[in-house]
């Protein structure tokens, strides 16, 4: 995808104005996060913020309404709602996208964003699914390894391709690609019979639980490629939730790399406060997660266990799906904070410089 002229260098200007305000520690508060790091972008993806016909700030339909930091128009007609919050705040809080998401559904506006002036996170209001699977896509600013998909993705919100029906039509694979990756997850944790009746039809001389212990064994993961509409890289979507985080993980970043390059030295703390909840598990040399004395094949399937410990199971699921990358933190050695383990995964990411091959 040929992205807007301009974007990539308000991207590489915002990218470096957040690690500046990160590097210094510093909280600026939701007004100078959208003053300095989202009104740039918005610009740079064609968007006039002095033209109300186009932009209005904490919009409300009705005066009764709770406002809207930024809806954006096209022919006077809503047809994205962004709601941000400061750049310190973690955007896991289901509340923030959830009163937009109802309100742009009682408005007729189908696309949603949530951002922290860092971290972009797309939705479609209009999906009849849970909260967390109306989510798009999730891309960070300052994700520097993936920066040709960081622009893509946001080209999306673009004043030019809010015009067509790009999104829809991507969001239709996406929709798609989630259902089937979910249910093979959820054939595969339930031990579903007839998936063992036709894998001991398939490989002759096996028993059931002879195939029961060989899937319990099997890291298994399904990789669908991003839809060709340009410069895109596959996403992996089973083993580990498609998104931020919604962000499309680097099938060489396991926890067994991470290891063995020592990022990760095990036994290895993991935990997060959920909910009001403390959450804690272990890595361990084997590369599993152990979590309430369970073990667990991966920090995503470990992530989605511990959330349904705090909110419970979603209608047809085992577990809530959970990205696990960005779910656990570890407390860093250096400066003694919490920190997401993808921040070890990026780490590792750029000592291999790690490079995505585009598709044909």
């Amino acid at each position: 995808m040929q992205v807007r002229p301009g974007l990539a260098n308000a991207i590489d200007v915002v990218r470096k104005r957040i690690q500046q305000i990160r590097d210094r520690k510093e909280i600026i508060g939701e007004q100078n996060t959208k003053a300095a790091l989202i009104d740039p972008i918005l610009v740079a993806l064609g968007w006039d913020l002095q033209e109300i016909d186009e932009v209005r700030r904490e919009y409300r339909r009705k005066p009764q309404d709770n406002p809207v930091d930024y809806a954006l128009f096209l022919s006077r007609t809503e047809c994205l709602f962004i709601e941000a919050k400061s750049l310190e705040k973690d955007l896991n809080d289901r509340k923030w996208i959830s009163q937009n998401l109802s309100y742009a559904t009682v408005v007729g506006v189908r696309w949603c964003a949530l951002t922290n002036g860092d971290e972009y996170r797309i939705y479609n209001s209009h999906a009849a699914v849970d909260v967390e699977q109306k989510l798009f896509r999730s891309v960070c600013v300052s994700d520097t390894a993936n920066a040709s998909y960081v622009a893509d993705t946001l080209h999306l919100l673009s004043k030019e391709q809010m015009q067509g029906r790009l999104l829809d039509e991507l969001w239709k694979v996406h929709f798609i690609d989630g259902n089937v990756s979910r249910s093979i997850e959820a054939l595969l944790a339930n031990e579903d019979s007839g998936l063992i009746r036709l894998v001991c039809k398939k490989a002759k001389g096996v028993t059931p639980s002879e195939v029961r212990a060989s899937l319990k064994r099997a890291k298994i993961r399904i990789d669908f490629p991003v839809p060709a509409v340009g410069r895109m890289r596959p996403l992996a979507t089973v083993g580990a939730k498609r998104q931020k985080a919604g962000q499309a993980m680097a099938g060489d970043a396991t926890v067994d790399k991470l290891i063995e390059a020592g990022l990760i030295r095990t036994p290895f703390r993991i935990e997060r406060e959920y909910k009001g909840v403390h959450l804690a598990g272990v890595v361990r040399p084997d590369g599993k997660v152990e979590f309430e004395g369970q073990v667990y094949d991966s920090l995503s399937t470990a992530a989605g266990m511990a959330r349904k410990s705090v909110v419970g199971a979603p209608e047809g699921r085992p577990y809530p799906q959970t990205n696990g990358w960005t779910f656990w933190m570890y407390c860093d050695e250096d400066g003694g904070e919490l920190r997401e383990i993808d921040h070890l995964r990026q780490n590792y990411l750029a000592q291999k410089k790690l490079k995505i091959v585009p598709m044909s």
